[in-house]
């Protein structure tokens, strides 16, 4: 798979973790650590998506 397309793919998994974050936010059951956890992963990927378009240049 190019870089381009592994970063594109990585970008989509981040904005579906957005949503989900946005979502679980606003649902009253779900617990602190459950957010919190796809918050570290959604920056995990926002740093990897930097690192790898960094590559590009």
């Amino acid at each position: 798979m190019p870089l381009s397309s592994h970063i594109e793919e990585l970008k989509k998994k981040h904005l579906t973790l957005s949503q989900q974050v946005e979502v679980a936010q606003r649902a009253p059951g779900t617990p602190d650590a459950e957010i919190s956890e796809m918050k570290k992963q959604k920056l995990r990927l926002k740093e990897e998506i930097e690192r790898l378009s960094s590559e590009l240049v």
